[in-house]
């Protein structure tokens, strides 16, 4: 699924559910200081890349092999970032 710039709580998947799996984000930085990445487990909030000045430009994969147990899995990216979340999302 993708995720666009400056979204808040992109919810993963239709619904999205508790005991959903994410696999991984592939994660494009394009804008160092505003490339922010946050995943959420329901409301619990997850910084997966943090824009600073020093952070690198380009496309990053982070492997997470993850099961919700919280809620939907949603993603919060800021103007810098783009990603594109896979798994197995109701």
């Amino acid at each position: 699924e993708t995720v666009a710039a400056s979204q808040t709580g992109q919810a993963l998947g239709a619904t999205g559910a508790v005991g959903d799996r994410i696999e991984r984000l592939i994660i494009t930085s394009n804008t160092a200081a505003t490339a922010t990445v946050s995943l959420l487990d329901g409301a619990t909030s997850i910084p997966i890349l943090v824009g600073a000045a020093t952070t690198p430009l380009g496309v990053f994969t982070v492997h997470l092999g993850l099961y919700s147990v919280s809620g939907a899995w949603s993603i919060t990216t800021g103007a810098g970032a783009t990603v594109v979340a896979v798994g197995n999302f109701t």
